[in-house]
């Protein structure tokens, strides 16, 4: 079974749940923000599965300054996510310069993509998001693509 694309399987769930909270969230990922942006951030996740369990909700309420949850964002809307509108974008188009051989190439040229972006491709990005959250605002949270 390929865990990756099977992500709610019942017997997986429930582990890899507890690897988001335990390991990722814990002791990696806010960890690593706090040492940057100490408390001037706010944190907000999209409505992936392992962001909307209990335990992680829980987590965050109680580490995080401002966690904005799951029930004040709108679901599955890559317009609101500069990770998707943007990152991404950037990321396949340089992952793909070169011919990919195999998952792993995959894996490892993904992870050389990610830590060579510079800082200005994620300036523009959060510089378009503030963008995309004003038209959004001002669709009253409709489709806001003609306002762009």
């Amino acid at each position: 079974m390929n865990l990756a694309s099977n992500c709610r399987h019942p017997l997986w769930f429930p582990l890899l749940r507890q690897y988001y909270r335990n390991v990722l969230l814990s002791h990696q990922l806010l960890p690593a923000i706090k040492h940057v942006a100490g408390n001037t951030f706010v944190f907000q996740q999209d409505n992936a599965p392992f962001h909307r369990a209990k335990d992680a909700i829980n987590l965050l309420q109680q580490e995080m300054p401002d966690f904005t949850g799951p029930d004040l964002w709108p679901p599955n809307n890559p317009d609101l996510n500069p990770v998707d509108y943007k990152i991404w974008g950037v990321m396949q188009q340089r992952v793909y310069e070169c011919r990919i051989n195999s998952v792993n190439e995959l894996k490892q040229h993904l992870v050389e993509v990610w830590n060579s972006l510079q800082q200005n491709v994620i300036d523009a990005a959060i510089n378009e998001w503030r963008e995309q959250l004003r038209a959004c605002v001002h669709a009253d949270g409709q489709h806001f693509e003609h306002l762009l």
